[in-house]
């Protein structure tokens, strides 16, 4: 008998490679998924010519927590429309459940499955619940997680990452080279930081790897050339997997894929928590980490040379062993194992 499987929500690169995860572990398993997300943000980008979905579904939906006045009431009716559709997508595919991995990408599929009375799975990715993960939660069958949870329902997995961060896993000894990234989109603060500082890591014989981002490339390049220093510098690479291993510390932001990858393999970090996130849920995030000593938090604001003290008397490798017993392979395995035997009974 066919089973199917939808999986929704998105909006951002940190929820679509969990719904990227499960849908590679179903395909393993010959199991029909379909996707419904929205026309804004990042779904279509990541989605609309991924064949291992037997279709997809982009809603005209928009956010409705930073919406303000008029704003609000035309977000409410976008996901009311939305939702009208998600019911009749759902009535005709006749899936065994709904997985969730949060963003307002999800709302209709996931209240469009309460409706029907279709079993609805969740994950979280983040430390600190979204506003509409907050909202579901009572109503699914289990909320899954990597951070420790309290709540009801909660099921705690392993994060959901590529293979491949852990194939390339090795313990840091020794700080010979640093790794500045601010993800794809680059951080201005984080790259100002590493120009800043990169005199005194090339006094000291610190070789530098950084990501600048598109839009900053282009400055952060020349200033280097100015101060003639060499570095490995790169606006975005396909390759990071490689400049991470290579390294032996990061400064990074710390939304959740990154630091579980980072995690897994095994490079610890100097976490620099986006001031803007929702609810500032990168600085729980990190705090997940910090709080064990697996790494140092260090708020944008405090981003000064003073902090090179504190990194250069880090024990890397016990940090870095340490960090390897946070994480297993097999976080989407766990999740779908779940979810087939609740779904089926």
């Amino acid at each position: 008998m066919r089973q199917v499987i939808v999986i929704s929500g998105g909006g951002t690169g940190g929820h679509l490679a969990i719904a990227k995860a499960l849908l590679q572990e179903c395909q393993k398993r010959a199991i029909t998924c379909i996707y419904i997300g929205s026309t804004q943000g990042q779904d279509r980008l990541w989605f609309e010519n991924e064949t291992g979905f037997e279709k997809t579904f982009f809603l005209q939906t928009k956010g409705v927590v930073n919406q303000k006045g008029l704003g609000i009431f035309k977000s409410v009716y976008s996901h009311f429309k939305a939702l009208i559709q998600a019911i009749k997508i759902l009535k005709t595919y006749q899936p065994i459940c709904v997985f969730s991995v949060g963003g307002y990408s999800s709302a209709p599929a996931s209240f469009a499955s309460l409706f029907l009375g279709i079993p609805l799975f969740i994950h979280e990715q983040n430390a600190i619940k979204g506003t509409l993960n907050q909202i579901l939660s009572p109503f699914a069958k289990a909320i899954f997680g990597s951070f420790q949870n309290t709540s009801k329902h909660f099921v705690q997995t392993s994060y959901p990452i590529q293979d491949i961060f852990f194939d390339y896993a090795r313990e840091r000894n020794e700080l010979k080279r640093i790794l500045f990234l601010g993800g794809s989109q680059g951080a201005v603060a984080i790259n100002d930081f590493a120009i800043k500082i990169a005199p005194i890591l090339h006094q000291k014989g610190i070789r530098i790897i950084h990501q600048t981002g598109e839009r900053d490339f282009q400055r952060v390049q020349e200033a280097y050339l100015r101060m003639q220093i060499p570095v490995d510098l790169f606006a975005f690479s396909s390759e990071l997997i490689s400049k991470m291993t290579q390294a032996d510390l990061c400064f990074t932001r710390s939304g959740a894929s990154s630091i579980w990858e980072m995690c897994a393999n095994q490079l610890p970090c100097v976490y620099v928590p986006y001031p803007y996130a929702a609810k500032n849920h990168q600085l729980f995030n990190a705090l997940y980490f910090t709080q064990e000593d697996l790494g140092i938090l260090c708020q944008q604001k405090d981003l000064k040379p003073l902090i090179l003290e504190e990194i250069l008397s880090l024990p890397l490798d016990k940090i870095s062993k340490k960090l390897s017993a946070k994480i297993q392979k097999g976080g989407s395995r766990e999740i779908l194992d779940f979810i087939l035997k609740e779904s089926n009974g």
